[in-house]
């Protein structure tokens, strides 16, 4: 039975006066100056943007600055202006700047409170998502899998718990992972930074957060789209990969002593989206190092991070952590983690009338004739040397190198019982001892 999808996203509302920024009133001030210094900016519509607040909140900024001699207005500007009144940094506002600009080098977006973006996390969390199995097979449209896959992966998904997939390499582990992150069509919205206890950890990235197009207002529509903080950009649900590079270090606050600022770990990041281990037991850590760093936030859904100070403090966890081995589980994991990870699905490869269709898929794909007596070799003299184990990468692999082979050889497109051998002779290396 299908699922309901749940509504859009709610978006952040946009602060509308200087006292519900809950920040520090002199941080927000120093921001507003080392933007104005760094950027040499001059209007309030540029401010606006620079530091991505509303034109009402800027302007109330401003008048503290100029109240504290800091900014002085300059006059009506030039016609380009459209007749905006211009402010400009005095002697006094210079200093200050400079000397803000010693304790951090951060300037811009304002941060969000780290208690407001608590707030916005609990409205887009991974688990209010609820995912269809239409959802779930249309993303995986490209994958051939078993029906009894999809039942295991839907309830999964639709958890946002902690998946562990493990099974013999070249499965689709991976792929099914990205098509889990393209089942979930909604968006979120990811701040620029957030400040905790007068700090700044930059949280939006560029290569991890695809920011999503904007949504045009309707001239004609009644009801205007409202609009959202712009201290956010709004994205798809992020994806974070990674692989056998993963060390323990790069799930903590990363420091920058030169800016004075801090940088979110990987898996705030991917806070709302999904965080990838991708060939668990590859990484120089030991599995178990790990999965038992994440013990505490796949637990009570917050993470514990540090600042340079050695205080320590709690952000949301809500992220939904897909660990991907080529290893059984009970060699390693023990029982007790093994526990903590909420769903355990073996992906095994396609029986051989999966890898048939596999086979005849990739092969339309890629403009490569089925021949009958080739398909017969191949299954009848190739795969018994191997035990008949068949794997989800082995279609493309073959083909690809039959295309390499008749292009080398000058010759149309065509399999045949001798192609199949000599793409076959590179699929597998024979055991020898090499004298050296």
């Amino acid at each position: 039975m299908n699922m309901q999808v749940t509504q859009g996203v709610q978006p952040p509302p946009p602060p509308n006066r200087l006292e519900e920024m809950q920040l520090p009133v002199v941080m927000m001030r120093d921001i507003l100056l080392k933007t104005i210094f760094r950027k040499n900016l001059n209007l309030v519509s540029e401010l606006c943007v620079a530091i991505c607040l509303p034109r009402a909140v800027t302007q109330e900024l401003i008048d503290m600055a100029r109240e504290q001699k800091l900014l002085e207005a300059t006059g009506t500007l030039n016609a380009n202006s459209g007749g905006e009144m211009g402010y400009q940094l005095t002697d006094a506002g210079k200093s200050r700047a400079l000397d803000a600009l010693s304790q951090s080098e951060y300037f811009g977006a304002m941060p969000v409170p780290l208690a407001v973006y608590r707030e916005q996390v609990q409205r887009q969390s991974i688990r209010n998502i609820q995912v269809t199995r239409d959802q779930l097979t249309n993303a995986m449209g490209h994958l051939v899998l078993p029906n009894s896959l999809l039942d295991h992966l839907g309830p999964a998904v639709s958890a946002g718990r902690s998946i562990l997939m493990y099974g013999p390499p070249g499965n689709g582990k991976s792929s099914i992972s990205n098509g889990i992150r393209d089942a979930m069509g909604d968006k979120i919205y990811v701040p620029r930074a957030i400040e905790y206890a007068g700090q700044v950890i930059t949280v939006y990235d560029p290569i991890v957060h695809s920011k999503a197009e904007q949504e045009v207002d309707d001239p004609n529509s009644l009801r205007r789209r409202r609009s959202y903080d712009a201290r956010y950009v709004r994205c798809e649900r992020p994806t974070v990969i990674t692989g056998g590079e993963l060390s323990l270090d790069m799930l903590d606050l990363v420091y920058n002593p030169t800016a004075r600022t801090y940088q979110a770990p990987l898996q705030l990041k991917s806070t709302g989206g999904i965080f990838i281990v991708d060939d668990l037991g590859r990484q120089a850590e030991p599995p178990q190092s790990l999965v038992n760093r994440w013990i505490v936030p796949l637990e009570e859904s917050k993470d514990i991070l540090a600042l340079q100070s050695g205080e320590k403090f709690e952000v949301p966890f809500d992220t939904l952590v897909i660990f991907s081995t080529n290893f059984h589980p009970n060699e390693i994991f023990d029982n007790a983690a093994l526990r903590r990870i909420f769903f355990k699905i073996k992906i095994d490869g396609p029986c051989q009338e999966d890898f048939l269709k596999i086979f005849a898929m990739v092969a339309r794909k890629k403009q490569m004739p089925l021949e009958e007596a080739a398909l017969v070799h191949l299954l009848k003299k190739k795969y018994p040397t191997i035990d008949n184990i068949y794997a989800n990468y082995q279609p493309i692999f073959l083909i690809d190198q039959m295309i390499a082979i008749c292009e080398f050889e000058g010759i149309p497109y065509q399999m045949s019982p001798e192609l199949i051998d000599r793409a076959w002779a590179n699929m597998f290396v024979k055991q020898e001892e090499i004298l050296h």
